[in-house]
C-alpha cells in the first residue's frame, strides 16, 4: 500500500469517527428539550397575524366545510353517537353544488382562485397595525398544503389558484421585517376526513359512496381508519409516517421562524422527533443559535415550546411564555359573520401581555384573498392604538401582578379550549400591567369614567415599594395631576381622553 493511499483511508476513517461523534444538540427525551429557551423576539413581539385561509373559504360557509359538507347525519363529538340530522353545510353543499357522490371537496379546490390576494400589500398593512410576526396557513384538515410540495400532489401550485401561498406570504413578511410561521392542522385530518368515506343512510342516493370512499382519491381523503381509530389524533403508525415526511418537508423548504401544531405535540416518538428536527435544523440555520418557537396545546409545557391556548387566555401570570391563537371572526370566511371590535382585540391584547403571552391573531380573508371594509375598519382601530400605545406592548414583561379590578376575580368565566374566556367585558376600574426597565404601564382596560385609582401603586401597598415620579398619558401631550395617596395612585381624569377606549399611563418611579 502507498504512502498516500494510507493517508487517504486514514483521513477517511478519522472524518467517519468524528461524524459519529457530532451529537446533534436535541434529541427526543425530556431531558434534552429541557434545553430550550425561548428566543427574544418572540417574547419581545407580542403580536401576530395569522393568514388561516384555504379552499374552506370558497362556499363562504366558514369553519370545517370540508368536513360537514360529508355530514348528512351528524356525529354528537362528545358521545360518537349519530344525531339523525344533516349538518347545515351538507344541506348547503347539496343545494349549491349537488350531492358528495358527485361533486365532492375535491371540485370545491379549483374554485379556490384566490384572485384579489395581494400578499405585499396586505403585510404592509398588518405591519401597521402592529404584528411583529406573521403565520400562514400551510394545511389544514382537509389535507391541501399551501406550499409548493414535492410529495403531494394536491397544494395550491397544482391546483386553485397555482400559486405556493406559503412562499409568497414568506417573501412578503420579510419584505417588511416580520418573523414568520406556518401552521399545520394536518395531524388530526387522518380521522377529521373520515366522513368523506360515508355515505347517506336515508334519501334517494342512500348507500351511494361519497368521492371519498374513491380509492383514486386516498391521497386527499386518507385511507379509513380502523374502527375505534376516531379521537382527534389517529393511532396509525402509517399516518404518524405520513405526517412526519409532511411536515419536514415544510420545515426544509420554508425553515419558520415559528411552527403551530392544532393539537398536543403528535404521535408520541414520532411528534418528538420531529421537533428535535426543528430545533436542530434552525440552529444550523442560525450557526448555534436556538431562534425557532414550536407551539402546541399541550397543557405543561415545561418550558420546551410555547404552549397555545385556542379562543382564551392563561388565567394568571405564566411563569413559562404561552401564546392565545384566535379569530376576529369564524376560521374561515362566512357570509353575514360577526366580528370583534377593535377594542374588542385591544383589551385581549393587552390582558394576554400581562400574563406573559402572546396573541395570534386571525384576520379573515375572503375566498378572493382580500379583506371585507368592516375588518379594514377593525385593523385600523387597532393600529391607530398600537401607534400610540404600543410601548406599552412590545419588549415588556410582567410585573408583579397582571391586574386589578372586578376582572381579576376568581369567577372568571372559563375559555372554550382552556384557560379564561378571551373576549370579556372589563369595567372602567379594572388595570393591566406591564413593565420595561424602571417603566410600569398601567392600561385602563376601559374609557375611565372618572379619576383613576390604582390600589397597587398606593404607598402602603406591599407590592409597591417606591415613590412615583411622574405620570403620563400615551397618545396625549397633556399634563396629568395625579397623587401617590396610601390606599391607591390617584390619577385626575384627564380633561381630554383618547379616542380609544383601553387608556395607557406610563409610571415612571423616583430612583
Amino acid at each position: 500500500m502507498t504512502i498516500a493511499l494510507t493517508l487517504l483511508l486514514s483521513a477517511g476513517a478519522l472524518s467517519q469517527e468524528n461524524k459519529s461523534q457530532t451529537k446533534e444538540p436535541f434529541t427526543t427525551t425530556d431531558e434534552s428539550f429541557s434545553k430550550y429557551t425561548y428566543p427574544e423576539w418572540f417574547r419581545d413581539a407580542k403580536f401576530g397575524i395569522w393568514s388561516h385561509w384555504g379552499p374552506q373559504a370558497v362556499p363562504r360557509q366558514g369553519d370545517w366545510y370540508a368536513r360537514k359538507m360529508y355530514e348528512s347525519d351528524i356525529v354528537d363529538r362528545s358521545t360518537q353517537q349519530f344525531t339523525g340530522k344533516p349538518s347545515r353545510e351538507y344541506t348547503y353543499h347539496v343545494e349549491h353544488y349537488g350531492h358528495p357522490s358527485k361533486f365532492g371537496y375535491k371540485d370545491i379546490i379549483p374554485l379556490w382562485k384566490a384572485e384579489r390576494w395581494n400578499p405585499e400589500e396586505l403585510m404592509k398593512l398588518y405591519k401597521r397595525v402592529g404584528a411583529r410576526y406573521f403565520v400562514s396557513m400551510a394545511v389544514h384538515h382537509d389535507n391541501f398544503f399551501l406550499w409548493n410540495s414535492q410529495i403531494h400532489r394536491w397544494n395550491s401550485v397544482n391546483m386553485g389558484p397555482k400559486k405556493d401561498v406559503v412562499g409568497l406570504w414568506q417573501q412578503a413578511a420579510k419584505k417588511e421585517g416580520l418573523r414568520f410561521g406556518v401552521s399545520e392542522h394536518l395531524a388530526a385530518s387522518y380521522t377529521w376526513f373520515q366522513p368523506s368515506h360515508s355515505y347517506d343512510k336515508t334519501g334517494p342516493l342512500a348507500g351511494v359512496n361519497y368521492d371519498g370512499a374513491n380509492p383514486e382519491l386516498q391521497d386527499l381523503y386518507h385511507p379509513p381508519t380502523v374502527m375505534g381509530d376516531n379521537a382527534w389524533l389517529t393511532k396509525d403508525p402509517k399516518n404518524y409516517a405520513n405526517w412526519f415526511k409532511s411536515i419536514t418537508e415544510l420545515i426544509d423548504m420554508y425553515k419558520p421562524d415559528l411552527l403551530y401544531s392544532d393539537s398536543e405535540l403528535p404521535f408520541g416518538e414520532t411528534g418528538r422527533k420531529m421537533l428535535a428536527y426543528y430545533y436542530n435544523q434552525d440552529m444550523t440555520k442560525n450557526r448555534g443559535n436556538l431562534d425557532a418557537v414550536y407551539t402546541c396545546k399541550l397543557l405543561d409545557s415545561k418550558g420546551r415550546w410555547v404552549r397555545d391556548i385556542e379562543r382564551g387566555a392563561n388565567e394568571g401570570i405564566s411563569e413559562f411564555p404561552w401564546q392565545t391563537d384566535t379569530s376576529i371572526g369564524d376560521w374561515y370566511y362566512r357570509t353575514g359573520q360577526k366580528y370583534m371590535t377593535g377594542t374588542e382585540v385591544i383589551q385581549m391584547l393587552v390582558d394576554i401581555v400581562s400574563k406573559n403571552g402572546n396573541l395570534l391573531l386571525n384576520v379573515v380573508q375572503t375566498p378572493e384573498g382580500d379583506l371585507e371594509p368592516d375588518v379594514l375598519a377593525i385593523l385600523e382601530e387597532i393600529a391607530a392604538w398600537t401607534a400610540a400605545n404600543g410601548e406599552g406592548i412590545y419588549g415588556t414583561r410582567p410585573w408583579k401582578v397582571y391586574g386589578e379590578g372586578p376582572s381579576t376575580a376568581s369567577n372568571q368565566e372559563k375559555g372554550r379550549f382552556g384557560g379564561v374566556k378571551d373576549v370579556r367585558t372589563y369595567a372602567s376600574n379594572d388595570i393591566r400591567f406591564t413593565s420595561k426597565g424602571e417603566t410600569l404601564y398601567a392600561f385602563c382596560m376601559n374609557s375611565p369614567e372618572g379619576n383613576v385609582e390604582i390600589a397597587s401603586l398606593g404607598k402602603q401597598s406591599t407590592l409597591n415599594t417606591k415613590a412615583i415620579a411622574s405620570v403620563k398619558m400615551l397618545g396625549s401631550k397633556e399634563k396629568l395631576k395625579w397623587k401617590q395617596q396610601d390606599n391607591a395612585l390617584v390619577i385626575t381624569k384627564p380633561a381630554s381622553l383618547p379616542a380609544w377606549k383601553v387608556v395607557t399611563f406610563a409610571i415612571e418611579f423616583k430612583k
